[in-house]
């Protein structure tokens, strides 16, 4: 009988380290300094990064809980030494906070939800439609995602304080209509793709269904289909990942804003532009308590804004919570093709 031979890869297997790295010529030893290193600088760059993005929210979260003794005490830095929840109280009676969440939830809600919509419709257009002039409307949707809003602030404002369609209003009424002060200008903005990141919601559908094939709309039109079926019954159940995906981005843009809020929505609570006025607030709280012309130290308005901005992104990040798997898989499965 013949001896079986083992394989090298088994035989190196059984050799100790640096018995293989005195048979490589010192390679395996440098093999693994060099995969250890680059081991330890992934490491420390990926701490550095996420130190980056969480250190400022547990630097808020350590002073929302502090008093005002606290934030002059040189003693603490980080842990609070007189552990209070006032400053949510008292921030949450300043914006208003019942009333300002639930009338956020509903405008956020509301808008991401026409706009993506809306954006759907137009996306699809321009992904498999021809129509005259389709290379330059596409680049006002370019336009509109490249020119900040406040450039056309001025504009804005006149349109819908003296808003008017063709003359009618000023023809039958006599004078136009005043849209400011209501949630009006929201919906018809974004309802005409103008409201906020629609440009960039169109961008990103049309490249989305520019990814699906051709065939599947050809095969629906021999079997029958018209386009209105076509998109309702082949494409549209396809765009759940990026319909996902909009929509998070419409919420959280529009929960957060404080561009059209503070222009349209003057008197209307919301926690953006609560938010915004929360240092005027508690001037004005603490002269209304005292009784006495006092100015707010730095140091507590600073306290009470970071409270403030921790109640406003508690609930984006629960809806990134139960919403992060759905997300996670429309970045994945939504990718760009110019």
């Amino acid at each position: 009988m013949t001896r079986s031979k083992e394989k090298p890869t088994e035989y190196n297997k059984k050799m100790g380290f640096w018995e293989r790295n005195r048979l490589s010529g010192g390679y395996v030893l440098k093999r693994s300094a060099t995969k250890c290193g680059i081991s330890i600088a992934r490491f420390i760059l990926l701490f550095g990064l996420c130190f980056l993005i969480l250190q400022p929210i547990f630097n808020k979260i350590s002073v929302s809980f502090m008093t005002e003794a606290d934030l002059y005490n040189p003693i603490v830095i980080s842990i609070p030494e007189h552990f209070t929840t006032d400053n949510y109280k008292l921030a949450a009676e300043l914006m208003s906070y019942s009333t300002a969440i639930v009338n956020s939830l509903v405008i956020s809600l509301t808008i991401a939800l026409l706009q993506v919509a809306v954006c759907l419709l137009v996306g699809y257009g321009f992904a498999r439609f021809e129509f005259p002039l389709k290379k330059f409307w596409f680049a006002c949707v370019i336009l509109v995602i490249l020119i900040p809003p406040q450039t056309i602030a001025s504009s804005l404002h006149l349109h819908f304080k003296f808003f008017d369609i063709l003359g009618i209003f000023k023809l039958t009424t006599g004078s136009t209509v005043n849209l400011r002060g209501n949630v009006l200008p929201y919906y018809l903005m974004s309802a005409g793709c103008m409201g906020l990141k629609n440009g960039l919601y169109i961008f990103m559908i049309r490249q989305f269904f520019r990814n699906i094939p051709v065939d599947l709309e050809e095969a629906a039109y021999v079997d029958g289909c018209g386009m209105l079926k076509t998109f309702t019954r082949i494409m549209l159940p396809q765009t759940k990942p990026i319909i996902m995906s909009c929509f998070l981005f419409a919420f959280v843009w529009q929960w957060t804003d404080g561009f059209y809020s503070k222009m349209f929505l003057g008197t209307t609570k919301l926690l953006s532009t609560g938010l915004a006025r929360l240092v005027d607030s508690l001037g004005a709280y603490i002269q209304r308590m005292t009784g006495t012309l006092t100015t707010v130290s730095i140091a507590y308005s600073n306290c009470i804004l970071a409270t403030g901005t921790l109640m406003i992104i508690i609930p984006l990040i629960v809806l990134y919570l139960f919403a992060q798997k759905a997300f996670v898989e429309s970045i994945s499965t939504s990718g760009i093709k110019m």
